[in-house]
């Protein structure tokens, strides 16, 4: 069953993918972008990487993607358009049954010709949190602490440029 949840999302990743690089929108190019990650982020899940998958909806997903999203509207690309104006359901629909038809193929050839190869043990612990966490606090705590420190103070020296330019502006 696991081989066949992750036929399903590399093939919904790579999808993704190619609609991200095909589509003329940049709205929609960014709207798949968030679908290829989150297809990662469950690929990471199903190889026990808990704390990968997480990071990359709360990061990748989440906060660069708010950041691209903010600077294609900004940017004014295109005309403004609107979502869901040539958004047809069927469309959706032929791609996910599309997915789940070929991941089914994919899986029972598989079965037949016995490629799906056997998983260690020791990564059961390798990508936890608590095994991320162990590590990070150990072996690598000096350049954890130097990388808190250098993001603490490019965001005070954010907040000062900012309050300068708030200042100068009432000034005028």
């Amino acid at each position: 069953m696991t081989v066949y949840f992750f036929i399903m999302l590399a093939v919904l990743a790579v999808g993704s993918a190619l609609a991200m690089i095909i589509n003329k929108n940049v709205v929609n190019s960014a709207l798949f972008l968030v679908l290829n990650m989150v297809s990662l982020a469950g690929i990471f899940l199903l190889l026990n990487a808990q704390f990968l998958a997480i990071i990359q909806i709360l990061v990748y997903a989440g906060a660069i993607m708010v950041l691209f999203l903010f600077v294609i509207m900004l940017l004014n690309v295109q005309d403004e358009e609107k979502l869901f104006d040539k958004f047809r359901f069927k469309y959706l629909l032929a791609f996910v049954l599309a997915i789940g038809v070929a991941g089914q193929i994919i899986y029972s050839l598989a079965g037949v010709t016995e490629m799906l190869p056997a998983i260690s043990e020791n990564m059961a612990t390798v990508g936890t949190v608590e095994a991320v966490g162990d590590v990070l606090f150990t072996d690598y705590l000096l350049p954890f602490e130097l990388t808190a420190i250098l993001l603490t103070a490019a965001v005070v020296g954010a907040l000062m440029i900012a309050q300068h330019k708030i200042k100068r502006t009432e000034e005028i």
